[in-house]
């Protein structure tokens, strides 16, 4: 069992394969989106799948892969499918912005996603135009419907921005009267790679939820699930359910069992920190797995008690600046 210096279980990992991004998400990037990486910078397969295999040997049994868009890198399905063989592995799941996804759904299901997070902020196409700079709303869709079809548990992640799209949570909630989705509203995050300035959270989890119980005054809490990063609810009648993630406010870190390593192989023990050990250099220095996963280990015995002192822990230069497609969303 992989385990940090506060005794909590690490079972998860998200994997982002690429920076890069078909939307320009303004709570994400700047519209002319960022410095790509070039391919050197960036993982490669091969080694994505020496490391996910390090780390299931060492108790990693999820693995959620993020980006940028995952499904902007070329033979990313060639990727999944031996990632999906990995011995050991009993979920793997995606998160994608729909974009691209759609043609892939069957062979998705076909090796085993069970599970998909679709990035979606708003139902209308208009207000989806203007928060993402780029007219894929019927892709989306299109997107979504093949996840439906194919039975592919899908959750829906829509970041609540302060005169943006307020207007859209109570339709995404009402999504779930007829379709067996779940809505999960983030709080914003600071991470926009400097693409706008970020000015405080105006809609913290509880705002949110009291917005949601003005609308549908028969919701109800439901248990949420261990490691959960979301509160979870359901409305009486409905097929689908309804969460809050209070990504922000960072209630949930005490039971956080998940790390991150991003597209340049930086392992991040926490969303907020500015990063440690670069398991990329380490592997194209020749380090041997056993050294490999010390050096982890290591790293999880130095790790934050919360985001709020990870975040402490940067230097003043570093700030929060990155876009989360360097990060892994």
């Amino acid at each position: 069992m992989l385990t940090d210096n506060h005794g909590r279980k690490i079972n998860y990992l998200r994997l982002a394969v690429t920076d890069r991004c078909n939307l320009r998400c303004f709570y994400c990037m700047p519209e002319e989106g960022l410095n790509w990486l070039s391919r050197s910078e960036l993982m490669s397969y091969e080694e994505m799948l020496r490391i996910c295999s390090v780390l299931v040997k060492m108790g990693v049994d999820k693995i959620r892969i993020t980006g940028g868009e995952p499904f902007v890198r070329k033979d990313i399905m060639s990727f999944l499918s031996e990632l999906s063989r990995i011995n050991g592995l009993d979920e793997l799941t995606i998160t994608t912005n729909g974009v691209l996804t759609a043609p892939h759904v069957s062979e998705l299901k076909r090796i085993g996603v069970r599970s998909v997070n679709l990035s979606l902020d708003t139902l209308d196409a208009g207000r989806f135009f203007a928060i993402t700079a780029r007219d894929e709303f019927a892709a989306v869709m299109n997107t979504l419907d093949e996840l439906l079809k194919y039975d592919i548990d899908v959750k829906i992640n829509a970041v609540v921005m302060d005169g943006k799209n307020i207007e859209d949570i109570v339709p995404l909630v009402q999504m779930t009267r007829d379709l067996p989705v779940s809505v999960r509203f983030i709080e914003e995050m600071p991470f926009n790679g400097d693409g706008h300035i970020y000015s405080g959270l105006k809609w913290d989890y509880t705002r949110i939820l009291e917005e949601i119980k003005t609308h549908f005054p028969g919701l109800r809490k439901t248990e949420d699930a261990p490691f959960s990063t979301s509160y979870n609810y359901h409305i009486p009648d409905h097929r689908g359910g309804v969460g809050i993630i209070a990504a922000y406010s960072r209630t949930f870190c005490g039971t956080c069992n998940r790390i991150r390593i991003t597209p340049v192989g930086e392992l991040k023990t926490c969303l907020y920190d500015g990063g440690g050990i670069n398991v990329k250099e380490l592997m194209r220095g020749g380090l041997a797995s056993e050294d490999l996963q010390n050096n982890i280990i290591n790293a999880l015995h130095h790790r934050a008690k919360d985001g709020w002192e990870a975040e402490r822990g940067r230097s003043v230069k570093d700030g929060v600046h990155e876009s989360m497609a360097t990060i892994g969303g």
